[in-house]
């Protein structure tokens, strides 16, 4: 079905955005040693935070010292141009990043199976399993969804994002489960982000929280930014990003409630800072729950991505895919049901 309140963007790119093979163009440099080449466009998250800072965010592996080196050699150039590593960037933004090849990690095709709950020639939508993390990072560098899907779509892949991240529009933390979205052309991604900026993706979550929740919908309207106490967390603050966060109660067991979360904005660990913000964290969440320990075997956060509904690419219709609840879920939820607290 059509969708026309939501504007597509045409399948073409501007030349000068795109790049070759995941993102990467080769450079020799003064002395003979090809150099690679990043590039990136700076997300919502981000707006308005330093370039330095930015810059170390996207391009993972890379010390935040290191790469203010190479910003103020000139080596990190943001909309074109060399920049302070202060300056703060704006949503849209385009930063391109040279590295010597030696800095590069070599990431590798690796045969993992994937379940693929869409498949077209422009993107799939993948259900990602508990403990897989979405794209390489420090220590991650194997067994990630950009390892399995470069072995699935070989060159077909989006390289906005650059080498660690090809295909990959949007994000879901390593112990959440459930459907993610991977392009397989630059146009694709494109449209994909627009409607990720514009709030327009239907995104709706499956959590188990802990306590009796009163209220059958609910919504969170709290900015979220930076935990300035644990740079690697997020919280709830006022010079936050803001964050809306719907809720509606599924099933209450009296000590933990079933229930679904409706992104509106997508913030970095927004329902899990949201649901501690409001006393009710997520069962298993070792990060935001505090002193409370679960008393099932959760392997983290208990956060599925059930729902996803986009406008397609090329095509305009409407997309909806649903990850069906993963075993464990289901497993803890019959316990519920069945009485044990």
């Amino acid at each position: 079905m059509k969708n026309p309140e939501i504007m597509i963007p045409e399948m073409v790119i501007p030349e000068t955005v795109i790049p070759d093979r995941y993102g990467l163009s080769g450079q020799e440099t003064a002395d003979g040693e090809i150099s690679r080449k990043e590039t990136f466009i700076v997300p919502e998250d981000l707006d308005s935070e330093r370039f330095d800072s930015v810059i170390a965010s996207l391009s993972e592996g890379h010390s935040r010292s290191y790469l203010k080196t190479l910003i103020k050699d000139g080596s990190v150039l943001l909309n074109g141009a060399a920049a302070k590593p202060s300056v703060r960037v704006r949503e849209g933004d385009k930063i391109i990043l040279v590295l010597p090849q030696k800095m590069m990690p070599d990431i590798k095709p690796e045969n993992i199976p994937l379940d693929i709950l869409y498949e077209d020639e422009d993107l799939l939508v993948v259900n990602k399993p508990k403990g897989m993390v979405v794209h390489p990072a420090p220590g991650h560098y194997t067994g990630t969804l950009v390892n399995a899907v470069m072995y699935h779509c070989g060159s077909s892949l989006s390289g906005i994002n650059g080498i660690l991240r090809p295909g990959i529009v949007h994000r879901i933390d390593r112990d959440t489960t459930g459907s993610v979205i991977v392009c397989k052309n630059d146009a694709a991604h494109i449209s994909i982000a627009a409607q990720l900026q514009d709030h327009t993706i239907v995104r709706r979550y499956y959590a188990i929280l802990y306590d009796n929740i009163a209220e059958d919908e609910f919504t969170v309207d709290k900015p979220i930014g930076r935990d300035p106490k644990d740079r690697k967390k997020m919280a709830v603050r006022p010079d936050g990003k803001r964050a809306v966060t719907h809720c509606r109660v599924l099933r209450r067991f009296g000590a933990y409630t079933y229930a679904e979360c409706r992104l509106e904005t997508g913030r970095t660990h927004q329902i899990r800072v949201h649901m501690s913000y409001v006393h009710h964290p997520l069962l298993g969440d070792e990060v935001y729950g505090g002193s409370r320990k679960s008393r099932f075997k959760t392997e983290g956060q208990c956060l599925h991505a059930g729902i996803l509904g986009f406008i397609h690419p090329r095509t305009g219709e409407y997309i909806e895919t649903a990850a069906p609840i993963p075993q464990y879920f289901e497993d803890i939820l019959s316990k519920l049901d069945n009485g044990a607290l």
